[in-house]
């Protein structure tokens, strides 16, 4: 009985030798070194990025005015284009035809008119000595005046008829690039017809973006503004092409569109890029990155210093006394390697920045201060 009670002595001098051996080994480890950042506050215009596309800002349909067979093309598709260079041209025989009845009609109604004249001047002094009756001049007086109306008819109609030749000449009402055409020559074009376009020219040299802004988004920013009145809503409008390269120029804001999309619930901004050197292409896509309302005071943190998992956002952050605490945070846009941080951070707090997967509530850390 006695060894047993001896070897059981044994055994708890055994485990309690264990038990201080750990814990003068657990006292022992040193504390982990940690880099931490501050978090700071501020002042921000908040940017965001937006994928557009970019439209001609204004394109011209080319309609001819008058019916004929085409007789010539004078342009390559897909090619520019300077305001009043010619062209179409449109068979104008039957054209000139008309305008030849018009000088004609013209000549014997400015004849009518010189008899007319001279009748009424003879009939004058007649009717001061009563050699004709008062009705009898009032008769010269009025075909006089109705000739000079016929005159001026056939005028009006003259200068119609060589507006209607002038047509039968298409001219490009403005700089830019001309699209492919359909009618060919000797195709019968004209209002009414087949051919009632004939091709488009699209300006190239300012192109237009849209930026849908999402309505909450635009809510948020606008204030009390209206939402026609977005002048200085936009800032700094960068375009990135879909090469990665950046726009050399930056945008303008031009107008807001008229209604919010019904089905992407979106409110419609258009900015315009001038392209003097014609390397922008309607058509082409890209993205803009622009500053949406004024400067706001906002904590940031580096990007390493958010820990991602399951939709939860968290921080490690370290109280005076060099202990971590786990805490939530919600983040918002990033800002270069930064993130904001919305809830759950006060500015001059630090935040680790490496080594978070190693820790728990209430450790104690050698902080590193993040340079």
């Amino acid at each position: 009985m006695q060894r047993i009670l001896s070897i059981h002595l044994l055994l708890a001098l055994l485990l309690l030798s264990a038990c201080h051996h750990k814990q003068k080994e657990k006292r022992s480890i040193p504390s982990l070194e940690i880099e931490v950042a501050e978090a700071e506050a501020d002042s921000l215009v908040m940017r965001y990025e937006f994928v557009t596309h970019l439209k001609s800002k204004h394109e011209a349909l080319i309609q001819p005015r008058v019916n004929g067979y085409l007789l010539k093309k004078s342009f390559s598709a897909g090619m520019p284009v300077r305001r009043g260079d010619l062209l179409f041209v449109i068979d104008a025989n039957l054209l000139n035809t008309t305008l030849y009845a018009a000088q004609a009609q013209l000549a014997s109604a400015e004849a009518q008119a010189v008899e007319a004249r001279n009748n009424y001047e003879r009939a004058v002094p007649l009717a001061r000595i009563n050699a004709i009756s008062q009705t009898q001049l009032d008769q010269y007086t009025s075909a006089y005046a109705s000739a000079r109306s016929a005159v001026q008819s056939a005028r009006q109609s003259l200068e119609s008829a060589r507006l209607e030749v002038s047509y039968s000449k298409i001219y490009s009402p403005i700089d830019g690039i001309i699209a492919w055409t359909e009618v060919s020559v000797g195709d019968y074009v004209g209002p009414g017809t087949q051919f009632t376009t004939l091709t488009t020219i699209s300006n190239t040299d300012t192109l237009s973006a849209e930026i849908a802004i999402p309505t909450s988004l635009y809510m948020r920013y606008a204030g009390r503004r209206t939402s026609y009145d977005n002048r200085d809503l936009l800032s700094d409008i960068v375009l990135t092409l879909a090469d990665g390269s950046t726009y050399q120029y930056k945008g303008t804001y031009d107008y807001t569109k008229q209604s919010i999309s019904p089905t992407s619930g979106t409110i419609t901004l258009v900015a315009d890029f001038p392209n003097p050197e014609n390397h922008l292409k309607a058509g082409e896509y890209g993205r803009i990155t622009t500053g949406i309302g004024s400067r706001q005071r906002v904590i940031t943190v580096p990007q390493l210093a958010i820990n991602r998992m399951q939709g939860v956002e968290s921080v490690w952050v370290v109280r005076p006394d060099s202990t971590v605490e786990y805490r939530v945070v919600k983040t918002g846009e990033t800002i270069g390697d930064r993130w904001i941080v919305e809830e759950g951070l006060s500015e001059g707090e630090h935040v680790t920045v490496t080594g978070g997967q190693k820790l728990h509530n209430g450790e104690k850390i050698i902080p590193q201060i993040r340079r």
